[in-house]
């Protein structure tokens, strides 16, 4: 068998492409931006200035340099490309007009999906990282209208999750964060009977998500859920088995 070698390509198999912030956060197995979350090779790549205050505040500027770096990404043999927290919904349709390979940057996007398999009266839940920077615009790009019904909580009034996540002190405490997640998930489930599946927007928050699903017995999404997912489609493989 011959192979061709591309152009400015110097290192193969990575199908996933992972554009990261300019954080300073502990990335712990579970992570988005943690390389053994996954079964299969990633690769990362930090968009300069693309802070997650920047995100927060839906900052316009900094759109050329995330497609500048998706563009590297794809040149680097990517086959799809992915980001590190669930905000980067408000450039999904910019970016994935500029790419070459298939674009998903949020783990919102899975949202009218789970709508779908559930009743037309019930509900997704979303914890997500920061309630205060949620709005219809951010949803809609996100592909969900007013037609999905969802319950959003965040967890900015959480101390260790804030601190982790927002503050970036640098420091994470896996214990208590989890203790939070959970918190505010059996919270938002008792509250609202309606609600029968959840997705984590946050990146950091897939470590957690097993222990959310203990403490409320529903299907639980989050950006490992939609990364897995696109990975099997871009990569399949022959069933093997017998009769």
């Amino acid at each position: 068998m011959i192979f061709q070698a591309r152009k400015g390509q110097v290192s193969y198999g990575e199908a996933i492409g992972i554009l990261l912030l300019e954080t300073y956060a502990p990335f712990i197995p579970g992570d988005v931006g943690n390389a053994t979350t996954y079964s299969f090779p990633v690769r990362f790549k930090v968009v300069k200035g693309l802070t997650a205050k920047r995100v927060f505040e839906h900052d316009w500027s900094v759109l050329d340099a995330i497609i500048a770096a998706g563009r590297e990404l794809v040149q680097e043999g990517v086959r799809a490309i992915t980001g590190d927290c669930g905000f980067l919904a408000i450039y999904q349709r910019e970016v994935a007009n500029q790419v070459e390979v298939p674009v998903f940057l949020s783990s919102l996007l899975q949202v009218p999906f789970i709508s779908r398999m559930l009743k037309d009266d019930e509900k997704v839940g979303i914890i997500v990282a920061n309630s205060k920077a949620v709005n219809s615009r951010l949803l809609e790009s996100a592909g969900i209208s007013k037609d999905v019904p969802v319950n959003i909580r965040g967890l900015e009034d959480q101390e260790h999750f804030r601190r982790a996540a927002i503050e970036e002190t640098g420091i994470l405490n896996a214990e208590k964060i989890e203790e939070e997640v959970v918190s505010v998930a059996k919270q938002l489930v008792a509250g609202d009977p309606k609600v029968k599946a959840l997705l984590l927007e946050c990146s950091m928050l897939p470590p957690y998500a097993a222990a959310v699903q203990r403490a409320v017995n529903m299907p639980v999404f989050d950006f490992t859920t939609m990364i897995n997912f696109v990975y099997s489609a871009l990569i399949r493989k022959p069933f093997e088995g017998f009769m």
